[in-house]
């Protein structure tokens, strides 16, 4: 089946099976090895990427949905070699550590970010409750998404 869609800014046009997962599409043909795939189940949160202008964990959507559609994946976070200050503020905060559900919590921070650029702490929680994270708690990570919302980089 064929389709068209727009991945980080560029256009494609692709043949691909109507079975395949977006994540699978991200990674195998795209090269956009950014995205993870934790859970293969949507509970981890782990290869959440923004579908127009919302956060979607790319393992529960079939290629042949993005038809049409705009998708954001972590790599789209850096511009010109500079990372996003959402990056910058999880490095400051030590909101990283093994780093896996890092791309998904960014992806879903920013999808947050793009359509409320002052959260509070309650509606970060709430933007990152399908994300999980086993090594940092979750303290450093609203953290750092309020410091980058509050521009205090």
């Amino acid at each position: 089946m064929e389709i068209e869609f727009n991945v980080n800014g560029n256009e494609y046009k692709m043949d691909i099976c109507s079975t395949m997962r977006l994540v699978d599409l991200l990674r195998e043909k795209l090269g956009l090895t950014g995205t993870k795939e934790g859970c293969g189940e949507g509970e981890c949160g782990s290869c959440t990427v923004i579908m127009n202008g919302k956060a979607v964990n790319s393992c529960l959507v079939l290629a042949p949905q993005i038809r049409g559609q705009k998708i954001l994946t972590i790599e789209a976070l850096e511009k010109n070699g500079q990372m996003d200050s959402l990056q910058e503020s999880f490095i400051k905060n030590s909101a990283i550590q093994c780093g896996y559900c890092t791309p998904g919590m960014l992806m879903s921070a920013k999808a947050l970010l793009m359509t409320n650029s002052n959260p509070t702490e309650e509606e970060i929680k709430i933007a990152i409750a399908g994300n999980l994270c086993r090594c940092t708690g979750y303290n450093k990570i609203v953290n750092a998404i309020k410091e980058a919302a509050e521009g205090d980089l």
